[in-house]
């Protein structure tokens, strides 16, 4: 995952840190909502029809473009596409909050009937999108809502991804890749980030009751992913013996494997969440990466746009929507980017 992702806060902080989970974390919205699977929003034959010939049309307000919000976007795009929906516009904020709201601003001269967008900071954010949520604009969210917006009133939905599932099966990766016992070290994101709070707790949850015979011997925050470098030679200073590592995104999971290659460690697994190139290359050639763990990334816009169009309808959307979770190893890199970004791997890949 990209830091531009999760650097702010949504709700307050969720992260445990060494904290014992007794029961099994649950994935919820940033409002704690129930999460609702993205299948289940269907779109008849007739309401996309009726769709169609509204005249209606969607801008696309980032807060960032890079690997994974192009492939949401991508998403977004493809199903405007299907449902008769033109996008007037689309922004790159450059992950800068005053630029998201001129963003904002700038697009609604276009007058678009639906606002697609991920809210870099939902304390701040209403100021972001209130010009477009007072002009009845359709309102669907990424990942975050808006602090002091209400469902059905101000936003359509959020989408984003079952995070209890993709923290569960990055502990069950690394097990297999462990064989099911070992010793673990567990660098979480020290944050306040729903996303990837949430992920975490649901490894350590998972590590903790389903595999006994595995120990989380070391735990160490992570708040800057130029850190990693250093969390993981401390980590692995204190217990050279490590057979796993679990790291909270891709990013910091380079500087984990940077350190063991400094050390000649081939031995040591790591597992990490979301796609990157250079981490799928390491898994690819035998490295230290032993798991990836992606989201139904290009989903995540197609549904967005769905949930979008369903408003148009006059259908309420619940609140959270979520994607399912891919777990990806040296013989699936190529069939799990396809899922996860809607694209072929990269050339080096093949």
């Amino acid at each position: 995952m990209n830091i531009s992702r999760i650097l702010w806060p949504a709700v307050a902080c969720m992260c445990l840190g060494t904290a014992t989970l007794a029961e099994q974390p649950l994935t919820v919205g940033p409002n704690g909502e129930a999460p609702t699977p993205v299948a289940e929003l269907k779109l008849t034959e007739a309401e996309i029809t009726e769709v169609s010939q509204g005249g209606y049309t969607a801008a696309l307000v980032w807060h960032e473009l890079y690997a994974w919000s192009s492939a949401v976007a991508q998403g977004a795009r493809d199903e405007f596409a299907r449902l008769g929906i033109e996008v007037v516009a689309e922004t790159d904020a450059g992950f800068d909050t005053a630029r998201q709201k001129s963003d904002v601003e700038t697009v609604m001269a276009r007058n678009p009937s639906i606002i697609v967008s991920l809210p870099i900071d939902p304390p701040t954010a209403a100021g972001v999108y209130g010009i477009a949520r007072d002009a009845g604009v359709k309102l669907v969210f990424i990942d975050n809502a808006v602090d002091g917006f209400t469902h059905g009133e101000d936003y359509v939905s959020v989408v984003s991804a079952d995070l209890f599932q993709i923290g569960n099966k990055a502990a069950v990766a690394l097990a297999e890749a462990m064989g099911g016992s070992g010793k673990v070290g567990y660098m979480y994101h020290d944050a306040d980030f729903p996303v990837t709070n949430q992920r975490d707790n649901a490894f350590k949850w998972t590590i903790e009751n389903t595999y006994p015979d595995i120990e989380i011997v070391t735990e160490a925050g992570m708040a800057d992913p130029a850190n990693a470098e250093d969390i993981a030679r401390g980590m692995l200073s204190r217990n050279p013996d490590l057979d796993g590592i679990y790291t909270p995104w891709a990013e910091p999971a380079l500087g984990v494997i940077s350190v063991l290659r400094q050390q000649d460690n081939d031995r040591t697994k790591v597992v990490t969440i979301d796609l990157n190139e250079p981490a799928a290359l390491d898994m690819q050639n035998g490295g230290n990466i032993a798991g990836i763990i992606a989201d139904e990334t290009y989903n995540i816009g197609v549904y967005a746009a769905r949930a979008a169009a369903a408003s148009l309808l006059g259908r309420e959307v619940d609140p959270f929507l979520v994607v399912d979770a891919l777990s990806i190893d040296a013989g699936s890199i190529n069939e799990g980017w396809k899922r996860s970004y809607n694209a072929d791997a990269p050339d080096s890949l093949q």
